[in-house]
């Protein structure tokens, strides 16, 4: 996944990642509901402060909406290297990449921002579009060493991603009351296992 121009890594700026990580607990919390002045308590920090680094509220979430995304990526990343794995588990872990600090997050709340936030929305959904050159090479090497048959990788891409932004996009999730890891790994298993029994 791209990062936008002009972005300075969050990991050179120990205050801007802390708020960020606060913001995150704070959404997973309460989602938009959060003011500035609580984000501001919760650091022990002026919002004056907050301020010289994020512009406003929506400059924050986008900034988060990276950070989160950066850090499944890096997490992606560490499974595509895990030399101890075979192509199929690398695989199955990749595609149910989630940091072990956001274990606990629940994604089910990005979709509010659809409303409120059309654009930062839209970079979430930018977000899970790109970025998928190393699990398509997974596939097409799982399908080489004969692991797992013959599929058309666009149409594989396509219900992965497809299933995702439905996660994003509609409260299903909230509504069935399931969390966003555990849906992830029915996904990744009913993509990989399939649902007939053997």
């Amino acid at each position: 996944m791209q990062k936008r121009a002009g972005r300075a890594k969050i990991e050179d700026n120990p205050l801007k990642k802390e708020i960020l990580e606060q913001t995150i607990v704070l959404f997973n919390n309460e989602g938009l509901k959060f003011t500035m002045d609580e984000l501001a308590a919760k650091l022990h920090r002026s919002k004056k402060t907050i301020y010289t680094i994020f512009p406003d509220k929506k400059a924050l979430l986008d900034d988060m909406v990276d950070y989160v995304f950066d850090g499944i990526k890096r997490s992606e990343q560490e499974a595509w290297e895990d030399s101890s794995l075979d192509t199929v588990s690398r695989l199955r872990k990749v595609l149910g990449a989630m940091p072990e600090q956001y274990q606990t997050v629940d994604f089910r709340k990005l979709y509010v921002l659809k409303d409120k936030y059309p654009e930062i929305y839209q970079h979430v959904q930018q977000r899970l579009e790109n970025g998928w050159e190393q699990t398509m090479a997974l596939l097409g090497q799982a399908m080489y060493e004969g692991k797992i048959r013959q599929i058309s990788i666009p149409v594989f891409k396509t219900m992965f991603q497809a299933t995702l932004e439905q996660f994003f996009q509609r409260n299903v999730l909230v509504e069935n009351g399931i969390p966003y890891n555990q849906a992830l790994q029915e996904v990744v298993n009913i993509l990989m296992d399939g649902i007939t029994i053997r």
